[in-house]
């Protein structure tokens, strides 16, 4: 362990005045808390460069920090100092520098590891909300999704606030960020996965889901939903609600269909 005592020290640049680099972007990604940590030890495709702990956890948080690979640098700080380098409190307590170890996942790769399981895919449109983009991740792995699939114009997973709401999932989950709708889409027919819009303009509702078809759930963002080119091509897939609430909340609406398709899944021994 390497006690940091400058908040300018180089060997924490990475660190900081994080809360203004997400917005700029940077080279790998910021995971902050336990749950997440925990979650890039276990991950296959992201790996720590470093951490940085308060003094104070270091006693709580030994045994995580045991798992970590032995080359990895933990980098110990006072309070003052941290919140120094991260530029706001930090009352996690703990941030960790990762890296992708591997090349960036194609929609082809994806959506053929998710044919190995049963589980649905997921395909993000138009999300740039990093809260949407965290639960979505969470209810994925809650629900067994096999992959998801964001195209270009939706948030990076990996932007700090992504990851700490998608309680570290987007680490350990098969996903790529690429293309435009109608490509992910098409590549999702060419699997062998039936598209459906989730909306509140959908013809049919839950009860006419069939859990045996491979499907491929559609969500778009908040506000202006899925472009109506997508909703004109795809069986549309409605939740029953109060007729004065315009909508749900892309992951609530998201977890509610996927949890059906979770029960149904189990019930038909898959």
């Amino acid at each position: 362990m390497v006690a940091i005592t400058d908040p300018d020290d180089p060997r924490i640049v990475a660190y900081r005045d994080i809360r203004e680099r997400d917005l700029t972007g940077r080279h790998g990604f910021i995971a902050e808390g336990t749950v997440v940590l925990d979650q890039l030890a276990l991950s296959e495709r992201f790996r720590p460069s470093s951490v940085l702990v308060l003094r104070n956890r270091l006693s709580s948080i030994a045994d995580r920090l045991s798992h970590l690979p032995a080359d990895c640098p933990i980098y110990v700080s006072e309070r003052a100092v941290i919140d120094q380098i991260a530029g706001f409190p930090m009352h996690r307590g703990v941030l960790a520098h990762g890296i992708d170890t591997q090349p960036e996942r194609s929609v082809t790769e994806v959506l053929d590891n998710a044919m190995a399981g049963y589980g649905p895919v997921l395909i993000a449109i138009g999300i740039a909300n990093h809260d949407n983009i965290g639960a979505l991740f969470r209810n994925a792995r809650a629900f067994g999704v096999g992959g998801v699939l964001l195209d270009d114009t939706s948030c990076n997973p990996l932007y700090r606030k992504a990851l700490r709401v998608s309680v570290g999932t987007v680490l350990t989950a098969d996903w790529c960020r690429s293309g435009n709708a109608d490509d992910l889409i098409a590549a999702a027919e060419a699997a062998g996965y039936r598209p459906i819009a989730l909306t509140p303009k959908g013809e049919h509702s839950l009860d006419d889901l069939e859990p045996t078809e491979r499907l491929a759930l559609v969500v778009g963002a908040e506000g202006p939903g899925l472009p109506e080119n997508i909703l004109d091509r795809l069986h549309g897939l409605r939740i029953a609600m109060e007729s004065d609430v315009d909508s749900l909340n892309v992951a609530t609406t998201a977890a509610i269909v996927l949890s059906r398709l979770y029960d149904s899944r189990g019930k038909c021994g898959r």
